[in-house]
């Protein structure tokens, strides 16, 4: 599994088990800082945008669920660290406002392959700040996918910051993903291909 098919695959499982919404007794725990039910009880009823058809919604809620769910800012910052020095306020700003987008076109369309899957929380421990929350996710017909998903509270929420699907480290890959271009072409390089994407 390459470093684009893995990170396609974790924004797929992230996609469907974030969508679901949440009861009122199951919001009350994730405030109580349990990590695996804010993992799991976003997970319960998560598929059935995906079971609509209807891509514009799929996109609609990918977005959302990424501003919502997702410490989209510092998982940016982290996939470009080693340029940070050398990148201008302007280029900052272009990159930030890219990222969505460029998740939401590369990846949603690939939403549907999990829309029959389902996931369950395996366990939860602790890492630094936050947690690591073991999810195995089950698409029939195929092998299990185990997916490690890093929380942390920001902002007094739980957010989701990094992803590990099939032990590939996906803030790595992707930055590595992200050096290649930025080498070749340079950032304003990498915005021009994000911004193509989505």
């Amino acid at each position: 599994m390459n470093s684009y098919s893995a990170f396609a695959a974790a924004a797929m499982i992230a996609a469907a088990s974030l969508t679901a919404p949440i009861a009122p007794a199951q919001a009350a725990v994730v405030a109580n800082q349990d990590a695996a039910t804010f993992i799991s009880s976003l997970g319960t009823e998560s598929f059935a945008v995906l079971k609509t058809g209807n891509k514009a919604a799929v996109r609609a809620k990918f977005r959302e669920l990424l501003s919502t769910h997702f410490a989209i800012d510092a998982i940016g910052d982290r996939l470009i660290r080693r340029w940070v020095n050398q990148i201008t306020p302007a280029q900052k700003a272009a990159y930030k406002q890219a990222i969505p987008n460029f998740i939401i076109g590369t990846y949603s369309d690939n939403l549907y392959d999990y829309a029959n899957a389902t996931m369950k929380v395996i366990r939860t421990a602790p890492a630094g700040s936050g947690f690591n929350v073991t999810t195995q996710v089950q698409k029939p017909g195929a092998q299990p996918i185990t997916a490690v998903w890093s929380v942390a509270k920001v902002g007094g929420a739980f957010k989701v910051t990094n992803l590990t699907v099939a032990n590939i480290n996906l803030a790595v890959t992707q930055g590595q993903d992200f050096d290649a271009i930025i080498q070749r072409k340079g950032i304003d390089g990498l915005i021009a291909m994000m911004k193509a994407r989505g």
